[in-house]
């Protein structure tokens, strides 16, 4: 049985969706598990990277913190609605790395919402950090759904570039 290219590219976004929300769920229970008692160890990894959980109840750097059930399923609704949006891009994808961009997007944005309806707030755990001023990098708290999503904006600003755009000029 042979697939379009179309559906090949649907089947390769959303599988990415779904392994990004596996790994991502995954590792944050076994964060919870070695970081998430009353001592609240920090293990250091490198000079640079250690691991610590943080909760948060907002959005990137927790911009939009919200503490109550309304703020939350706020949240939640609109990455839900996030998703949506995403993935109907996806299923009009045009290449690979635009659907594996999706499908990164689709799984971080489901695997932060996950957690903010079981936990009530976001788990970070990966610490970032440097004593040289890098902005808001010096100091980051973040997780393998914040990492996926970097990486699908990244895909899809590599697409955007290397997929040359249909010529609309000559009629089909």
């Amino acid at each position: 049985m042979s697939f379009s290219p179309a559906t090949r590219r649907r089947w390769l976004g959303f599988g990415v969706a779904a392994l990004v929300l596996a790994l991502d769920q995954a590792s944050k229970f076994w964060a919870i598990g070695l970081l998430g008692g009353p001592e609240r160890p920090v293990i250091a990894l490198t000079p640079f990277l250690a691991l610590t959980l943080s909760w948060n109840r907002g959005i990137a750097y927790t911009m939009l913190r919200s503490d109550g059930d309304l703020g939350r399923y706020a949240l939640v609704g609109v990455a839900l609605i996030a998703v949506a949006f995403l993935a109907v891009w996806l299923w009009r994808a045009r290449g690979p790395a635009a659907a594996a961009g999706f499908g990164c997007l689709i799984g971080g944005a489901l695997g932060n919402a996950s957690d903010r309806l079981v936990h009530g707030a976001v788990a970070d755990f990966l610490y970032f950090h440097t004593p040289f001023s890098l902005g808001p990098l010096s100091n980051y708290v973040f997780n393998l759904a914040d990492a996926a999503i970097v990486a699908g904006v990244a895909l899809l600003l590599y697409d955007s570039l290397a997929t040359p755009e249909p010529d609309k000029t000559r009629k089909a």
